[in-house]
Parts: C-alpha cells; structure tokens; sequence
C-alpha cells in the first residue's frame, strides 16, 4: 500500500484518504429568502456505510469529515461504519462552525462576538466524540478558515489540553492562509493543514509553509468537486439540492475555462491507462511528498476508482512538465494560485 507520513505525527497513513462531507446529506444556508444547499443531493446511509466498508477491504486508513457535515450526520454515519474497526483508521474532524442539528441549518460561526472560546471548542470536541462513538479524535482541525490569526493563538491552549486529556492526539486547522496556519505550525501537536489543492488550483505558498514545519498537506478537493473526473460538459444539469448549482457556471463561469483545459491535457493525463480522477491524484502525489489528497464518495464504485489511483502513484517527471506546458497555453500558470 502506497502510504504517506501525517506530518510530525510520524504516523503512516494511505497516501489518500475520504472525505465525508458528500455523505452528510442535507445542510441548508439562509440568504436573504432563499435556502440555499450546503450539500451534494441525496444520500444513502447504508450505501455510504458499505463504501466505507470496501475503502477499508482496500487499504484506506485515513477518513476526514467535520460537525457541520450535514449538520453531524456525517460523524454519525462514520462512526457507524467504523464499529469494530475504529483501531485500524485515522479519523479527522473539525470545530468552528454552528448549525441546527434538527433543521440542518448551517448558522455561521459562534455569536455574538465572532470568537472560539475554550468552552465552545471542548463543547464541539465532546459533541463530536458522541456523533463518532469513540474515546479519541485523531485529528482535531479548526474549521473556520478565515479566523482572525491575532485570536488563533488562544486556540493552541485548550488545544493542548484536550491532547493531555487523550480527547484528541494532534491539531491542524483548514485554512488556505499561511498566515494563520503559521500561528499552529510549530505547535508541538499541530501535524497537519488542510486547504484546496488541485491541478486547476494551486496553493504554492501554503505548500511551502508544511514542508518547512513537516506538516501534512491534506489537500480538500482534489477532484475540484467533481470538475476533474471528466463527468461534466457545459450542458450538464446540476440538482437544484445540489451545492454545485449556485457555486458553478458551467457555460461562461471559471467552470467553462476549466473544462477547456482539462479537455486539452485529457490524453497526458490517460496515457499509461489512469481515469482522469486517478490522474488527478497522481499529479498531487507529484507535487508533494507530504501532500495526502481526501476524495469525495457516496458509492462503492467511486471509492474503487479513487483507490485504484494508488496502484499507479505519482504522475512522471515528464507528464508534469508537459501538463503545464499545455495549460501555460490557456492561462498564465501563476493564475491558477488561489491567492493571488
């Protein structure tokens, strides 16, 4: 099994691991009068559960979800499906966000005052260990990425206390800014960031900041929520319940371009016989050896082709170079950095 270290953890993992959000179900967001969706359409609970199950026959060992994922319906459903096998995975969660348990709605960050507190955190922190039906978190992960780095640093504290207390074994936080991930990074418990990192979106900056603290990069849509497996065409139809239909433009939005490009690097990408979601997470395992991308899943057949992904390991020196040579055609490379 091709695996990767989680940071200063020295812990080994599958070099990918899944992300949960997909199987949350429903998560709704308030604008105005309209109830927008924070989630990916209907799900199904036992089919989720056997996805996971098959993940585990093939060798993941790393699972990442968040409270707010469905409003904790995606701890709930995780922890379902690891009874009896929690000792073989590591389980990633997140803190930060509130949301209706009953409703499914999604309310923002903590009010009035826009602050974590250490009550909320060990709130959250107890509230998930309940939804996983376990005794530990793994990997705790602040989940409010824009917070305000001058607080970040209050944080680390009760951070380290839910350590000394065996609740959770390490921290990290998703964020796309160094600036704040800088604020953890040298903690002696923080293993890793998680933030956006894909062939299309790029965070070099952020790459650069966990190599030099040998932190893990866990790199969130990988598969640019479904643009790179090649399902989609600029005719496509998104679900109305879906939260890629008021997120995506697929005829004249950034979306556009970015199926224009993937069409021209398709045949770099297949060459030796990879699908294009398994090129996409070789060219991630290319960019970074501490970089472990977490893919989306609702079906047994999508966890069996992301997996598949590691039988073939990185993409070659030269399938990278000649990628950003096609794309350096369409867009100057430097766009494609998140941040600038």
């Amino acid at each position: 099994m091709f695996t990767r270290t989680l940071g200063k953890s020295g812990i080994k993992v599958s070099a990918m691991g899944l992300g949960c959000w997909a199987i949350g179900g429903p998560l709704w967001y308030s604008e105005g009068t309209d109830r927008l969706p924070l989630w990916w359409g209907k799900v199904d609970d036992s089919e989720s559960i056997q996805a996971i199950h098959r993940a585990l026959d093939l060798g993941v060992s790393f699972f990442d979800t968040a409270d707010s994922y469905g409003a904790g319906h995606s701890e709930r459903v995780l922890g379902q499906a690891l009874v009896g096998k929690r000792h073989q995975v590591i389980v990633a969660t997140k803190f930060g966000e509130v949301f209706d348990e009953e409703t499914k709605d999604w309310l923002g960050y903590p009010h009035p005052d826009g602050v974590l507190t250490p009550a909320f955190i060990r709130q959250s922190c107890e509230a998930s260990l309940r939804r996983l039906d376990t005794d530990y978190i793994d990997l705790y992960q602040c989940h409010w990425r824009d917070y305000d780095p001058s607080l970040a640093a209050d944080l680390v504290p009760v951070l380290k206390d839910l350590v000394a207390e065996g609740k959770i074994r390490w921290y990290g936080w998703s964020t796309p800014y160094p600036e704040r991930a800088r604020v953890f990074a040298a903690g002696e418990h923080c293993v890793a960031i998680q933030y956006n990192y894909n062939l299309l979106e790029r965070n070099p900056e952020m790459l650069v900041l966990c190599e030099e603290y040998n932190l893990a990069s866990i790199a969130r849509g990988p598969l640019a929520m479904g643009l790179l497996t090649g399902k989609f065409r600029p005719d496509s139809q998104i679900y109305q319940d879906d939260v890629r239909s008021f997120l995506w433009d697929l005829q004249q939005g950034k979306e556009a371009k970015q199926l224009e490009m993937l069409q021209a690097i398709r045949e770099i990408l297949t060459q030796d016989g990879r699908t294009l979601p398994q090129a996409a997470l070789g060219w991630l395992w290319a960019r970074g050896t501490q970089i472990i991308p977490i893919t989306g899943f609702r079906t047994v057949k999508q966890v069996e082709e992301n997996v598949g992904a590691l039988e073939f390991g990185p993409l070659s020196s030269e399938q990278m170079r000649e990628i950003d040579r096609v794309l350096g055609k369409y867009v100057d490379l430097d766009a494609l950095n998140l941040l600038d």
